[in-house]
């Protein structure tokens, strides 16, 4: 079933490229969204993260151009953008067509020579979930230059570019967590990053299990939220804890011990943030080895953990997220669950046996909208592979 519709879709994206532009796309390109199973927060803080790509992506059918415009159309929201490589000005675009401006604007910045293209995307990935959408559009932006115009930039290097496209072009002080995953995930693995040096390692993933991404179909907007706000926290508590800790340069650096002998530098509020941040690090490492021994008990209950953290410490849960968290452990045969993604909104995770699948589905649905009055959405979701020409 996920075949046949994989290929309607294909169809349809083609159909619609040749509608608008008359013609046959040089390449589909298709790029993942993401769910981060622990370390929120932890990347701008240069710490660890444990996400996965998963099959919820960006379809892009493009070709190149050879007088310098960047046009292409949205199926999602049925609008158009187009701008001039030798123009590429904030705002002269529709807000959602910003983030391939930006990747022009990263791609230019970074010395590469690119030329025009036409395109037309389409998005199975829900915007403002915590589920990267940005960072998958981005990437598959990216990508769509390096193969229109054989540019041969590693893997690594796109993740990079797209993150700064985010960052300095659209103004959304993200670390490289999103475009990272999207760009170097493998099918059936997990990621283990050090947001320092990006070194990683890849992780299978069971069959025995399944990820749940369980939308509140509550939404934020991540540049006007409150995470600028938590990143500013965290650099001035590692601002002051470096008074008495000199060889600091990131909360990633302050161990639990560390931050409790110095806890008169900070206040309560920057005590809390940093908290989580030092706690969240260890929770992924003991992820990892707990996903080695397949041990879903103990990974449940660093997820669980994971949460509480997020929503009393780093204060970025809502009502609703808590709704869903609490729905999905009632469930017997969920292991745990956490919000996704920078939180006020969005997505649930919840770690379920494959057997429990069915009953888990149809409990949390009726109970989230017992609760809140709204209706839930709930994708089981597997992992994926990072960007790739189709």
């Amino acid at each position: 079933m996920r075949l046949e519709a994989t290929v309607k879709r294909l169809k349809s994206l083609m159909q619609a490229f040749d509608t608008f532009y008359k013609g046959t796309a040089d390449v589909l390109i298709c790029a993942p969204g993401r769910i981060n199973i622990i370390g929120g927060h932890t990347d701008y803080n240069e710490g660890f993260v444990l996400p996965m790509a998963i099959d919820l992506n960006i379809m892009f059918a493009v070709r190149a151009r050879n007088d310098g415009l960047v046009d292409f159309f949205s199926l999602n929201l049925h609008d158009s953008a187009h701008f001039y490589l030798e123009r590429v000005e904030l705002r002269s675009t529709p807000q959602w067509a910003q983030y391939v401006q930006g990747v022009a604007w990263a791609l230019m910045r970074a010395g590469y020579q690119i030329g025009g293209l036409e395109g037309v995307i389409h998005s199975t990935v829900p915007v403002g979930a915590g589920l990267s959408s940005s960072a998958a559009l981005e990437v598959a932006a990216a990508w769509a230059w390096n193969v229109l115009y054989n540019l041969h930039i590693p893997r690594e290097e796109i993740a990079r570019i797209a993150q700064r496209a985010e960052v300095e072009f659209v103004g959304v002080p993200c670390g490289i967590m999103d475009q990272f995953t999207v760009a170097v995930a493998k099918r059936g693995h997990v990621i283990r990053l050090d947001c320092r040096d990006l070194s990683y390692s890849l992780h299978p993933f069971g069959r025995e299990v399944r990820f749940v991404a369980c939308d509140t179909n509550v939404r934020r907007t991540l540049a006007s939220s409150e995470y600028a706000v938590r990143r500013e926290q965290c650099n001035e508590a590692v601002e002051r804890l470096s008074s008495a800790l000199p060889h600091i340069r990131a909360l990633r650096d302050v161990t639990l011990e560390d931050l409790e002998r110095h806890r008169h530098l900070l206040s309560d509020v920057l005590y809390r943030r940093a908290r989580h941040v030092i706690t969240e690090n260890e929770r992924v490492l003991k992820a990892v080895h707990a996903l080695s021994r397949k041990d879903f008990v103990a990974l449940g209950r660093l997820l669980n953990e994971s949460h509480r953290s997020l929503r009393e410490d780093y204060e970025v849960s809502s009502p609703e997220l808590d709704t869903m968290w609490q729905a999905a452990n009632e469930v017997d045969g969920c292991y745990g669950a956490r919000l996704t993604g920078a939180g006020f909104g969005g997505n649930v995770i919840a770690l379920v046996h494959r057997d429990a699948l069915r009953s888990f589905l149809t409990y949390v649905s009726r109970r989230y909208r017992e609760q809140t009055g709204r209706i839930a959405t709930l994708r089981p979701v597997r992992p994926e592979e990072g960007v790739a020409t189709v």
